[in-house]
């Protein structure tokens, strides 16, 4: 068996391939097979005459994404899709599939969305796809380097970490839990131990929103650093964006050509990549001092800049109970946002964590929370406090941006959004 990425290596070789029908054509007394196998997409030349009439008109006539294995002699031909083409020798039908739904027509979103299951085999989420897994292994290699410990976060909590209005609680035997906002506070735990700690998992948010942004169920990433001030984790978090990009350019470019992005931007994604505070922000979108931006605040700032810009210094009343507030101006908190250009807007939230245990005490008791459920939180300034900060890079919004697509709902497999659950 081979696979039709490794095609180069058997050239003028007889190989098998073991895939799908994606697509046929014929011309006369030949017939053009294009069969996919997850790893790419190879044209097979069926000549009449060559073959039996039989074994002709069932590649003639074959449905789309039947499973099939196919043997043939691999030749380099630069006009087809990656270099090489097979001359057809032999086919086993291993499932004649029933009429499939979706066609090379264009669909509408709800009709795909339908249907994710059957669409993921198309050639641009196959790309999308293939991005992401590259965007998770750079992010996972980017960490690992530098030293971090990867620490899984629950996904069961008693208590919010930001707001309660945007959980979804569950039952937990005789009483409730949440499924998780963010792994943040574990990682503050776990860096108090291991000095450097990032989480990479699912992350749920009850939010009714319906923009292009949000996702109910989606991954990110959040690094915790000890003793890092918010000047480090602008810094680490520049340095990660610069090498997930730097990643996809290099091994994605066919993936990138599929969904026709101009990466003439991408290239430019070299740290440092600049900053503003929050009031030069609202004045740039003229909008007043105190709110936090809206889908199409976000989409006017960063359409304003051709690399990732971080905005600092927000309001603390709009950000979680959490943040450190700045000494010198006791209305900002120290934090930062990393707006993606070309309009796609926060990508990155993070900052400094408040590590004075009496003023955590403060802001709990100010944000109206359970103190019982953060008793072990409060622990971890009463042993060993120390200054520390972090981050999370939502993975679905770097997708996004990277690939140049609309919705976040093409960069997850099978999205969960306020009204969609199925498939």
């Amino acid at each position: 068996m081979c696979y039709i990425k490794d095609l180069y290596k058997y050239e003028g070789e007889e190989v098998t391939i073991k895939g799908w029908v994606y697509n046929r054509r014929s011309s006369g007394k030949i017939v053009f097979l294009l069969i996919r196998d997850g790893t790419g997409i190879v044209q097979v030349v069926v000549s009449q005459g060559k073959v039996s009439e039989d074994v002709f008109g069932l590649c003639d006539t074959i449905p789309y994404e039947s499973s099939v294995i196919i043997t043939g002699r691999a030749y380099k031909d630069e006009r087809a899709p990656g270099g090489y083409e097979l001359s057809f020798e032999n086919i086993v039908v291993v499932s004649f599939a029933e009429d499939y739904p979706i066609s090379l027509k264009e669909h509408g979103i709800e009709f795909l969305m339908e249907r994710r299951h059957l669409w993921l085999r198309s050639r641009k989420p196959l790309a999308v796809m293939r991005i992401r897994s590259t965007c998770i292994k750079a992010i996972c290699d980017f960490f690992d380097s530098k030293g971090f410990v990867r620490l899984d976060a629950p996904l069961l909590t008693p208590s919010a970490c930001e707001s309660t209005t945007t959980l979804f609680e569950v039952p937990y035997f005789d009483t409730k839990a949440y499924l998780s906002q963010s792994g943040q506070l574990y990682m503050e735990a776990g860096c108090m131990a291991l000095g450097r700690v990032y989480c990479f998992g699912p992350s749920f948010r009850a939010e009714k929103s319906k923009t292009r942004r949000h996702l109910t169920e989606f991954w990110q990433v959040e690094p915790e650093v000890a003793y890092a001030t918010l000047e480090d984790v602008m810094k680490l978090a520049e340095g990660l964006v610069e090498y997930i990009v730097a990643s996809v350019l290099d091994k994605n470019s066919l993936e990138l050509e599929i969904l026709e992005r101009d990466t003439k931007l991408l290239k430019k994604i070299k740290n440092p990549f600049g900053s503003i505070t929050y009031t030069e922000a609202v004045n740039l979108v003229d909008m007043d001092w105190g709110g936090d931006f809206g889908a199409p605040e976000e989409t006017k700032l960063s359409n304003m800049f051709e690399k990732p810009i971080l905005v600092t210094g927000y309001p603390h009343e709009i950000k979680a109970f959490y943040m450190k507030r700045n000494p010198q101006d006791d209305r900002i908190a120290l934090n930062f946002d990393m707006l993606a250009p070309e309009g796609y807007g926060e990508i990155i939230g993070g900052g400094q964590r408040e590590d004075d245990l009496a003023k955590l005490e403060e802001r709990i008791d100010e944000y109206n929370l359970p103190r019982k459920h953060y008793e072990w939180y409060l622990d971890l300034r009463r042993y060993g406090t120390c200054p520390h900060a972090g981050f999370g890079l939502g993975l679905e919004r770097t997708v996004a941006w990277i690939c140049g697509v609309h919705h976040v709902r093409e960069t997850i497999p099978f999205p969960r959004t306020i009204d969609r659950i199925y498939p």
